[in-house]
């Protein structure tokens, strides 16, 4: 496959999410990901959320352009299979709980002697080290501890969460980046590999922002706040005459005086206590009650039209519906057409981020449980009668 990490061997030994979706980011951009599942149903992930038949959406979403192989890691031909693969490859990403690799005899201290410049991407709930290393930990607990639970939601309501796994993509995230980051500097500056350790934890306390200088310094302990942004003002959703929420943004200077003039508002926008953010947030509540007032006269689209007209950034609320038919997604090949086994067509997101020389690239959906064995056990040297002996005891599929 082309692509700027076209030559670039991945070996996931991960499942679910967090690993998963780390390696899917480097397959559409090239690298070849070698998927180790194991033989008995593979990946859980091939079975959760919607179906079509009897394999999950997200699924085909999840794992496009990676290669599966079905190894039985509790064989010690299985075992010797992911040594081999190792040994080859440039990275390998895991999340299984500290020490589950160690347990198996695939450790960090036996792939690095196998692969001096290997990287090996960890995503676990609370990183390598520390107190709380062995508890188990999912992104829920990731975004609860991280801090984002915290100020998500509305003040008289319960913490809220996102309605994704944004703990376990956040992960992801950092680990595409630290595996990066690790690959470059074996590649150019001659370095060795490395362990590119991954919290959940941390990974969501790394976006909250000035949360801690905040507490350190003022005492300040950030809350729920609903569809504000606190402390950047006005910054806020508001209702709509049909029933409908706007998102505005009007809290640089510039950008809150032509919001205030296109609401009719611009003794507000001469307002001197109004010429900071400092001082608007100090008047959000007044301020958020006045554009609210507004925005309610109007319908949905009078008011983004309103403030389109006076260049300033506003935006409906989407559903999947409204993504899927909007025309900017359209032209940014965002939403791609694909076709599932059996010829079915489905659309699916598009690729991010956009690279205007080495642009990323679907090649396959998330493949069938062991649909590459063969041929990577082949490029590894083993013939069709090795092959077989492996399937024969149990230790590939």
């Amino acid at each position: 496959m082309s692509g700027p990490l076209s030559g670039i061997r991945v070996l996931e030994l991960g499942q679910l999410i967090a690993a998963p979706f780390a390696t899917k980011l480097m397959a559409e951009f090239g690298a070849e990901v070698i998927k180790v599942e194991a033989p008995e149903g593979g990946d859980p992930l091939r079975t959760w959320r919607k179906m079509h038949g009897d394999t999950s959406l997200w699924w085909y979403l999840q794992s496009r352009n990676k290669k599966s192989i079905a190894v039985n890691l509790k064989s010690p031909d299985g075992l010797d299979i992911v040594k081999r693969l190792a040994a080859s490859a440039d990275v390998v990403v895991e999340n299984f709980r500290p020490g589950g690799l160690e347990k198996l005899g695939l450790g960090w201290d036996v792939l690095s002697a196998l692969n001096p410049k290997l990287t090996m991407v960890r995503i676990s709930g609370y990183g390598q080290t520390g107190p709380y290393r062995d508890r188990p930990g999912f992104g829920a607990i990731g975004e609860a501890m991280g801090g984002i639970r915290y100020t998500t939601g509305s003040p008289d309501s319960p913490p809220a969460r996102v309605g994704v796994s944004i703990g376990d993509t956040l992960a992801s995230l950092h680990g595409v980046i630290g595996a990066l980051m690790s690959i470059l500097n074996v590649k150019v500056n001659g370095g060795g590999g490395q362990v590119v350790d991954v919290s959940l934890v941390e990974s969501v306390f790394n976006v909250m922002e000035s949360l801690v200088p905040e507490y350190d310094l003022l005492g300040e302990i950030r809350t729920r706040t609903g569809g504000a942004l606190p402390g950047i003002t006005p910054s806020n959703t508001y209702p709509t005459q049909d029933g409908g929420f706007v998102v505005i943004a009007g809290n640089s200077d510039p950008i809150f005086r032509r919001l205030m003039n296109a609401i009719g508002r611009p003794d507000l926008a001469d307002d001197p206590r109004m010429r900071s953010n400092e001082g608007r947030s100090q008047h959000a509540a007044m301020l958020d009650g006045v554009i609210g007032d507004w925005s309610k006269a109007r319908s949905v689209e009078e008011v983004l039209a309103l403030l389109d007209a006076a260049d300033v950034p506003a935006g409906r609320i989407y559903s999947v519906a409204d993504i899927v038919a909007d025309p900017h997604y359209q032209a940014r090949d965002m939403i791609l057409q694909a076709e599932l086994p059996g010829g079915t067509p489905v659309k699916m997101p598009g690729i991010v981020p956009k690279l205007s020389g080495t642009p990323g690239a679907v090649h396959w959906q998330g493949p069938a449980l062991g649909a590459h064995t063969d041929a990577v056990l082949s490029d590894l040297g083993l013939d069709a009668a090795a092959i077989q002996r492996l399937r024969d005891a149990g230790a590939v599929k």
